[in-house]
């Protein structure tokens, strides 16, 4: 079954482009209600609970889980980072849209800015969209780009899937 992506959130996932940037946007389908998936994503403050590159995250400027707040985001040894600062920059429960933006940190993603949706899919299944658009870093192409952002958003992705699922498991255990 192919998703087609709902007009009500689409403009959210259609970025216009600058020259030197580039972007994306990728599908998982997680075998959980949307409500079980939208608690993780929605988190703002815990990231760690399905990034596996983050060890920790604290917020250091406004409320937690407010647009505008920020959080400083210490990344896994073994990268070549060691924070983040990033924003929230929308939090919208009744359409379940969860977008940030990188601000700074020592790391290559510049100009970083991101967009997930929620979107039950019948019965038990949701599907999230992610759209992502950031600076072409330096010294490489769109292509080299894009590919490594990829790889760790799939691997957020793949992980949100089987935390949800596990999640979503331990509750139907419980019923």
């Amino acid at each position: 079954m192919v998703f087609q992506l709902p007009t009500t959130v689409s403009s959210h996932h259609n970025p216009v482009l600058q020259p030197n940037e580039c972007s994306s946007t990728l599908f998982q389908t997680i075998a959980a209600p949307a409500s079980v998936v939208w608690a993780l994503v929605s988190d703002f403050e815990n990231p760690q609970r399905y990034k596996p590159f983050v060890r920790s995250c604290r917020i250091i400027d406004g409320q937690a889980n407010q647009v505008g707040c920020l959080r400083r985001v210490v990344v896994a040894s073994g990268l070549p980072a060691s924070y983040s600062i990033e924003r929230l920059e929308i939090l919208d429960h009744d359409q379940r849209i969860f977008g940030f933006s990188i601000v700074s940190g020592d790391h290559r993603l510049s100009n970083y800015r991101s967009i997930m949706s929620l979107h039950p899919n019948g019965g038990d299944e949701t599907v999230v969209v992610e759209t992502y658009v950031i600076d072409v870093a330096e010294a490489n192409t769109k292509e080299e780009t894009r590919a490594f952002v990829d790889t760790i958003v799939k691997l957020n992705l793949r992980t949100l899937s089987r935390v949800a699922e596990d999640l979503a498991g331990k509750a139907q255990q419980q019923v």
